[in-house]
């Protein structure tokens, strides 16, 4: 137990339990992630070996060359037999750099017949091809890469940050299928709520957002002062990179200024802070082992604390530093399986909402002596029991003239009650946008209400409810842009298909398809867009109709990755079968017949894209490798990988390539990146990460190391980033959060597309422009 005088607020530590349908745990298994960074320490000796030993190789043939090179200093010759590769060696990311000879090819020809032909033979080995290549190796796989014809000194290449940084633009999306009492409406006409680890202050009227973005983790629960100006905001628990757990903590911020005013319950709590409430002069902790779903001061005594949860209401005293606690006797009632909410009367009654459906009036009762005998104190009991709503009543709320609203689970109601409970007014809220989770009162008529399938509505009794917060309830994956509009595309496991403008920030519109989607993107015109689900099949929507204007099937497995060829003459599909399946794409991408299909990965596809020609294809898959086809010549596999170091792409979407390399970080198993974008000027490259993390790079980061800008905001790995079609924003996915993320990219004008240049004292690396001499 703990007293402060100065903050104001009351905490419930809890370990979370799923209290309803639409819960869902969100701690990883540590056990797992101990094993992965097991045998990527295993991966990392390997490589170690496996470098000493080639280390130990070439020292060998060193030794074989010198008595040719002191043969070739008697004679007075002084070109050189070899040039030693450099072979620096990271943690878990090796790079191998070679270099061409220095010489030029006739003294190389004038060595090679002085040589015997086994000397001969052994300087083969060591002669350097007529480019760079680099080996990175992940989890002991080599990874080769050539490096383009116009990077004359690799090694004295400079990585700098972008010219570009992001600003955190809009929040799609809202938290509400397993939080609650997590939405409030301040005086200044904002509507506040959150979701991933942000608080979302959304101006109803001007449609503008703010954003509270001090929180380190998903963001739990939420309760306003009563001077409607600070705000509290428990979160998660938690865990970094590497599986070590974080701490959860509340802040207490200036809702008008967005200034952290004091974080407390460092160290405090274990797993995450579950319900917040304020008073006014004191805080306190306290911890259960019982489920907390809702905390509050009785507003006649701010001494009481009521508290309910899994089966139980207690009603607290505080005095003195210290809490007593009183359970609530159900006596002849059926004890609900979770009291899920509870408000205050005008009379100081507590009314609490429970898993049956009921409301029941809770009271005072005097000791009874009789039976319990002389010193018995006096209980809270069961005073009335109001049927209310089928299934749960998740949410209720006392509007200022004393009615009473409640929110349903099963039938979707909202019901206005008198106040001695006497039912009033209901209304039922659209199937599609789930249970109500939680209500706010606006003015006495107007509410706004957050539902379990994350929408927030804005509506009255009469005139019914609109949506002006919409988002997804499962995990997503599937993010495009469309070509020359601010709109996007999102899909994902609720077998939603989002359209939505960026512009305006909202839903255009919505499909809901008979499978998952997992990929999506725009054809080059913008008048449809191609939509891959988790059985092989995929949909081509049409973008004004919404109609599915091509269905077919490639495999039986998921797909990954969908992409258009720059002219939208070809569709390539990627799936988790191997193999890449291209279709011919004519009547302005509504009809669709198959040309070919790219076999030779030895894993599922993860990333392609087209060559600006239209012509070729580099693409990643599972197990890390990169290859590269002839489109054009019937999707033939490029055995001579060297021929496509100078090819320019279209699009960089391929997180493994050498413009790319530098995006790796040290420990890295592969899978920790989740999508990479490159912007359209060719300026910087946005990365999508497993821990929750949005970098950009300068493009191209082609060497280790790399620095970058970090962005924090999602509560899950982030699956996928796209910039929009003049680089003004960068769109962010995240993946459990279900949160969608809107980046205002600053200084560089959008739609600029001047690369940049690396360039050092000796060296220049420009994807368009011809070899230059720097020195």
């Amino acid at each position: 137990m703990l007293h402060i005088d100065v903050p104001i607020c009351v905490c419930f530590c809890v370990a979370y339990y799923d209290v309803s349908a639409e819960s869902s745990t969100e701690f990883p298994d540590r056990l797992s992630l101990m094993e992965v960074r097991l045998q990527a320490q295993e991966d990392e000796i390997t490589l170690l070996k496996s470098s000493l030993a080639d280390a130990l190789r070439k020292l060998r043939l060193h030794d074989q060359q010198i008595p040719l090179l002191k043969q070739q200093l008697i004679a007075g010759k002084r070109n050189s037999l070899f040039h030693c590769a450099n072979i620096k060696i990271f943690p878990a990311l090796l790079i191998r750099v070679r270099r061409n000879s220095e010489k030029s090819r006739d003294s190389q020809e004038k060595t090679k017949q002085r040589l015997s032909k086994k000397a001969a033979s052994s300087t083969n080995l060591l002669t350097r091809s007529p480019s760079q290549s680099i080996k990175m190796f992940i989890r002991g796989r080599p990874i080769t890469m050539y490096i383009p014809s116009n990077i004359l000194n690799y090694e004295e290449l400079r990585m700098d940050l972008p010219l570009q940084k992001l600003d955190l633009d809009w929040v799609y999306g809202y938290r509400g299928r397993d939080c609650r009492a997590n939405l409030y409406l301040l005086p200044s006409g904002e509507a506040v709520y959150f979701i991933a680890c942000v608080v979302v202050l959304y101006h109803i009227r001007n449609q503008t957002q703010r954003h509270y973005q001090k929180h380190t983790d998903c963001v739990r629960c939420l309760a306003i002062h009563p001077d409607k100006v600070r705000v509290a905001s428990g979160q998660t628990a938690g865990v970094d990179k590497d599986g070590k757990p974080l701490q959860p903590f509340v802040h207490i911020w200036d809702s008008k200024t967005l200034v952290t005013l004091q974080q407390i319950g460092l160290g405090t709590f274990e797993r995450g802070v579950g319900a917040l409430t304020f008073s006014s002069s004191v805080i306190v902790y306290t911890s259960t082992n019982e489920a907390i779903l809702a905390v509050d001061f009785s507003p006649t005594d701010t001494n009481n604390i009521i508290s309910c949860g899994k089966s139980h209401v207690y009603f607290w005293t505080m005095s003195t530093g210290t809490l007593t606690k009183k359970q609530g006797i159900f006596g002849k009632y059926k004890k609900p399986k979770f009291v899920l909410c509870f408000v205050f009367s005008l009379t100081g009654d507590v009314l609490t909402g429970d898993s049956e459906g009921n409301i029941l009036t809770w009271g005072k009762s005097a000791a009874d002596t009789k039976t319990l005998g002389k010193g018995a104190k006096e209980t809270f009991q069961i005073m009335k029991q109001t049927r209310a709503h089928e299934g749960s009543v998740f949410a209720m709320c006392v509007l200022q003239g004393g009615a009473i609203l409640s929110g349903g689970g099963k039938d979707r109601k909202v019901i206005r009650w008198s106040a001695d409970l006497a039912p009033e007014r209901e209304c039922e809220i659209p199937e599609k946008f789930g249970a109500v989770r939680t209500i706010a009162d606006v003015d006495g008529e107007e509410l706004l209400v957050g539902t379990t399938r994350n929408a927030i509505l804005r509506g009255t009794f009469s005139d019914g409810f609109v949506a002006i917060v919409q988002g997804h309830v499962d995990e997503m994956w599937g993010l495009a842009t469309h070509p020359t509009q601010n709109i996007f595309i999102s899909c994902g496991n609720d077998r939603q298909v989002c359209v939505w403008n960026a512009e305006d920030h909202k839903l255009d519109w919505c499909t809901t398809l008979e499978e998952s989607g997992l990929c999506a993107d725009f054809s080059p015109n913008g008048a449809v867009v191609s939509v891959g689900l988790s059985t092989g099949r995929w949909v081509v929507l049409d973008l004004q109709t919404k109609e599915v204007v091509s269905d077919l099937t490639d495999g039986n497995e998921q797909l990954s990755v969908m992409r258009y060829s720059p002219d939208g003459s070809f569709l390539a599909v990627g799936s988790h079968d191997n193999l890449i399946y291209i279709y011919n794409v004519t009547e302005g991408g509504r009809r669709y017949t198959r040309f070919g299909k790219c076999t030779g990965h030895s894993s599922f596809i993860t990333h392609l894209d087209w060559s600006k020609d239209g012509k070729y294809i580099m693409s990643n898959s599972g197990d890390y490798e990169i290859l590269y086809w002839d489109v054009a010549s019937g999707c033939k596999l490029l055995r001579n990988r060297f021929e496509s170091k100078d090819r320019e792409w279209a699009s960089y979407t391929c997180v493994l390539g050498f413009h790319v390399m530098g995006v790796w970080l040290e420990g890295s198993d592969g899978t920790d990146i989740n999508a990479l974008c490159r912007s359209h000027s060719e300026s910087m490259v946005a990365v999508a990460d497993d821990f929750c993390k949005v970098h950009l790079f300068q493009y191209p980061c082609p060497k280790p190391k790399a620095p970058s800008y970090k962005y924090e905001g999602h509560g899950s790995h982030v699956t996928n980033v796209r910039f929009t079609h003049n680089d003004s924003h960068l769109l962010s996915m995240g993946g459990k959060d279900t949160c969608i993320l809107q980046w205002r990219v600053k200084g560089a004008a959008p739609g600029d597309h001047s690369k940049e240049h690396l360039a050092s004292s000796s060296s220049v690396c420009s994807s368009s422009s011809s070899p230059v001499n720097g020195t």
